[in-house]
């Protein structure tokens, strides 16, 4: 079942299907993570985005420059790794060259569509762009909200996750980090404003 981020404590959130949050207690090796991903358990990917996404995005970086197209190919790579899962095999390497060799795949894609687009422009319009892969609503959503939160520094993200993760309330979340409470409440709600407008803007970003 997908993990939805909703809270009965924080009003006025839209539902998002999303994989919690890794769990500070429990801290899988590699492989563990690799065969967990493998089996289609979702919080296998929230540990994977968090250890290897900063890898993808450095080797899109460097092949595309920085930029959205660098921040769309990573997105691409772990939506196309976790809807592919099953093609991932443990016993035949570690999860994150699976990962790179899919990543390597997108930069290749979005060069072509870079060359594609210059023949188009090129041709004065006169040739027809491919129609566009499908979708997947679902994995697109997962990710663009672990990458949202991966970007927070503290004490955001520790609220969020104490919240939505560990399900604590906005006093036990201030009694715990030693905040007051308007605080957690205020970092809780525009938090949760720039994850919607970010999730709203580039899910239109990604539609065909």
């Amino acid at each position: 079942m997908p993990f939805a981020l909703v809270n009965p404590r924080v009003h006025g959130m839209v539902a998002m299907d999303v994989p919690p949050g890794p769990d500070p207690a429990d801290d899988p090796s590699d492989a563990e993570v690799g065969r967990r991903f493998a089996a289609g358990d979702e919080q296998a990917l929230a540990w994977a985005y968090e250890r290897w996404g900063a890898q993808l995005h450095g080797a899109a970086v460097r092949a595309l420059g920085p930029g959205p197209e660098a921040e769309d190919v990573v997105q691409q790579s772990f939506v196309s790794a976790w809807t592919g899962r099953h093609g991932y095999r443990p016993d035949a390497g570690p999860l994150p060259a699976w990962l790179t060799g899919i990543c390597r795949h997108r930069i290749a894609d979005a060069w072509a569509r870079r060359e594609r687009d210059r023949r188009v422009e090129d041709a004065a319009g006169t040739t027809a762009a491919p129609p566009a892969e499908p979708v997947d609503r679902v994995a697109v959503d997962r990710v663009l909200v672990l990458g949202e939160l991966a970007r927070l520094g503290q004490p955001q993200r520790g609220i969020i996750e104490l919240a939505f993760y560990a399900d604590l309330t906005h006093s036990e979340i201030a009694e715990r980090l030693g905040l007051p409470l308007g605080t957690v409440k205020s970092h809780i709600r525009r938090t949760l404003e720039r994850l919607r407008t970010r999730l709203e803007a580039d899910g239109a970003a990604l539609q065909p």
